[in-house]
């Protein structure tokens, strides 16, 4: 019994104490290949006219051409479902006008710590400078299922525009105290839509690829536009045969070019009857400041018969107003018989339509831009 209950205390053969790499795989095959370098997708964000943000590499952020700093998502989550975008738009050939209704998004992609987002939509033509033609919406707060319902405008859009045009929708998402983030886009070809078709979309966010060599071509070619294009400007003429005199309104300018180092520019127009009447053929409207769309409606009056108005010239020109510097030219156009096309045209209908007001929409051009004009 007693020989049952002996406990064997033989330490037995001594065993060699377990290596930390005993627990993981080892590989023999020295000297091993490493494996090879992770390429980087690239973002797609077309850049005309110094828009910024040219192709995003991984972790790279970039600086929105309105100020807003927005930091691009790792290209890993480039399949994944970003959200959808419900919108219409309607093209207002009559009055030049493109209208952007922005209804809603569904099942955005969270972007903050508490799974949800503070979306707003950004609108840019393109190509074209980025400032003179962004829009945006409100920002809404704590909602991946935002509706905003909310309308925006393209005043001076023309047919030729709409052939040439495409419109980009960017979703992003407001940080007050951080980068703003991009979420998705989607683009829409004008040329598609109808003249008074008020066309709804429902279209999937994405982030569109691209390379290196389309992306460098695209911003060559936002360059050359936006070397050409200055801006617009909606002038309307109408010559009153009771008063006998010739009424320029200067309703507003669309798009102009930026001036000043914020992006903006702080226009003013001027109009000059000529040959020169003396004072009573110099007028100016007042200033706008740090915009690039304004909107004046002021109107003038020229005494003049409607003999002398046949064989005079309107020039018009839009200058960026500086305290105590050079004004800087934006652009201008002139009217009347030694214009053509469509400031011809639009001479002609003025003075064939006594008392009526005709209005039209001219492209200013940097041709004869004087040298600058002192400050008053």
């Amino acid at each position: 019994m007693q020989e049952h209950f002996a406990i064997n205390v033989c330490p037995g053969p001594i065993l060699p104490i377990p290596q930390i790499s005993d627990f993981f795989p080892r590989f023999h095959d020295y000297p091993c290949t490493p494996p090879p370098p992770r390429e980087k997708k690239i973002l797609k964000e077309e850049t005309f006219n110094g828009e910024t943000g040219v192709g995003y590499k991984d972790g790279e952020r970039r600086l929105d051409n309105d100020g807003d700093r927005e930091e691009a998502i790792d290209s890993d989550d480039d399949d994944t479902y970003l959200g959808t975008l419900e919108f219409t738009l309607l093209f207002d050939q009559e009055n030049n006008c493109l209208h952007c209704t922005i209804h809603k998004a569904k099942g955005l992609k969270a972007m903050d710590s508490n799974g949800l987002a503070d979306p707003y939509v950004k609108l840019h033509l393109l190509p074209g400078a980025s400032k003179a033609n962004k829009l945006r919406t409100k920002t809404l707060k704590n909602t991946l299922n935002p509706v905003w319902n909310e309308t925006l405008m393209y005043h001076g859009i023309t047919a030729a525009d709409m052939t040439t045009k495409t419109l980009r929708l960017c979703v992003c998402d407001m940080d007050r105290l951080g980068r703003n983030e991009f979420i998705g886009e989607v683009r829409v070809a004008l040329k598609k839509l109808k003249e008074g078709e008020n066309k709804r979309y429902y279209m999937g966010l994405e982030r569109i690829a691209q390379n290196k060599e389309a992306n460098n071509q695209m911003v060559e070619q936002g360059t050359v536009v936006a070397e050409e294009e200055r801006g617009r400007i909606l002038v309307s003429l109408c010559y009153n045969t009771e008063k006998g005199c010739l009424l320029v309104g200067i309703i507003r300018c669309a798009h102009l070019a930026a001036m000043d180092s914020n992006g903006y520019s702080d226009p003013f127009v001027k109009i000059i009857l000529q040959p020169d009447m003396g004072k009573k053929s110099k007028y100016k409207t007042s200033v706008k400041k740090k915009t690039l769309n304004p909107e004046f409606n002021e109107e003038f009056s020229y005494e003049v018969t409607l003999d002398q108005l046949a064989k005079k010239t309107l020039e018009i020109s839009v200058w960026d107003y500086d305290l105590g510097m050079s004004n800087d030219f934006i652009g201008g156009v002139e009217l009347g018989i030694t214009a053509n096309g469509q400031r011809l045209r639009h001479w002609f209908d003025c003075l064939k339509n006594k008392g009526k007001k005709v209005e039209y929409w001219h492209t200013l051009t940097q041709q004869g831009a004087p040298s600058g004009d002192k400050p008053d």
